[in-house]
């Protein structure tokens, strides 16, 4: 058995998270699920808001997949359940989970959007508090607890963190570019006392394709395939931010990017060291190379990727790590068994180990527990 450790998972949240936990005066504003047109919909501060089926494909055959609104009815229950959702992972010989959040957007940029920022503010620590003390207490030994924090603040950003660490988070989910949402981006020093909290307190920093938001989403314009294929996010946010001083400034900050894959890393690091060198002297740039930032500061995950796997030499296996996906379309499950072995048939040992779970293991300093029973290898 292939003992994996997904650093890419999502949470369904269920209908209560933040009307059970906002203070009562929020609760009509905060996101509450309602039942309208013969659907049910998440409604917050006036708006209201699909879920969209291929947010929760898992369990159900390609052919029933679409973009359709789906009710909680529709849905297995690991989606939205953690006890469930437990029970599903260990069955596929899945022992540790980074889940990222889905109504407030991959990086908890939604919240940005509020225009009462104490609501928002609210609502942030609402989610926090669902995942340590509820999503994550479920299974402790398996749930990677995970916080957002609130975007719109740096400050406040750095207290929210320093709050959820002394509750026991081990990483914060963050957006790729945070320019994109009209904030400062990681050319200022705007995040350094973010950044800062997060060094010191050894946290990744983890960052889902997506997260701040996409423009290849026009409507009906671009087919589904061509975004879900597209690595383009990945490569421009993560160099954008290999060239910003923030990993310079700060060199133990640690960055993990999800659902960006790894066969695009040699050459884009390769030209990136390039046009450093060739452009340092007259802008002044200093400090280390785009790759050497990369190979120090930075980790890229894959889930189905035989082309990227046969480059990981060129970036260095001990940096790349695995993903499930549950329950989205690109879910590995319940066929990551069949999927790993097929996968990692030509690979050595000691580097399927450090891809499979390894490697995230000291990341996120969140030993892998296997019940007894599930075997001790391949």
């Amino acid at each position: 058995m292939y003992h994996v450790f997904s650093v890419d998972d999502h949470i369904i949240e269920p209908a209560d998270v933040w009307s059970s936990r906002v203070p009562a005066k929020y609760r009509e504003a905060a996101p509450h699920v309602v039942e309208a047109d013969g659907r049910e919909w998440w409604v917050y501060e006036g708006t209201r808001q699909v879920t969209m089926g291929l947010n929760a494909v898992a369990g159900k055959p390609r052919e029933e997949w679409g973009m359709e609104p789906a009710r909680f009815a529709d849905m297995i229950p690991g989606c939205y359940d953690p006890t469930q959702r437990a029970k599903d992972l260990r069955a596929d010989g899945i022992f540790a989970s980074v889940n990222f959040p889905t109504l407030p957007g991959f990086g908890g940029r939604k919240f940005v959007t509020f225009e009462d920022k104490d609501l928002a503010l609210a609502c942030v620590q609402a989610w926090n508090d669902f995942i340590l003390d509820e999503w994550c207490a479920a299974a402790p030994e398996l749930f990677v607890p995970m916080t957002i924090a609130p975007l719109w603040d740096v400050e406040l950003a750095a207290k929210e963190v320093e709050r959820t660490l002394a509750k026991g988070a081990k990483a914060l989910c963050f957006v790729e570019d945070p320019s994109q949402l009209g904030m400062p981006g990681w050319h200022t020093e705007a995040w350094d006392p973010l950044l800062a909290v997060c060094q010191e307190a050894d946290l990744p920093i983890c960052m889902h394709v997506g997260s701040a938001g996409s423009s290849t989403l026009l409507g009906d314009q671009i087919p589904i395939v061509e975004i879900a294929s597209s690595f383009s996010q990945t490569a421009r946010y993560s160099l954008n931010l290999m060239c910003s001083p923030a990993p310079r400034t700060f060199p133990d900050i640690k960055f993990v990017w999800s659902e960006g894959g790894i066969g695009w890393l040699p050459a884009a690091l390769e030209r990136a060291d390039a046009q450093w060198e060739k452009h340092g002297y007259w802008s002044h740039l200093e400090g280390a190379t785009p790759s050497e930032v990369a190979k120090r500061n930075m980790w890229f995950c894959m889930i189905e990727e035989p082309w990227g796997l046969t480059t990981r030499e060129v970036y260095g296996y001990d940096r790349i790590l695995f993903e499930t996906d549950y329950p989205h379309a690109d879910t590995t499950w319940p066929r990551t068994q069949a999927i790993c072995k097929s996968l990692f048939a030509d690979v050595p040992r000691h580097e399927v180990d450090a891809i499979t779970h390894s490697n995230a293991e000291r990341l996120f300093h969140f030993p892998l527990t296997v019940p007894i029973g599930n075997g001790a290898g391949a």
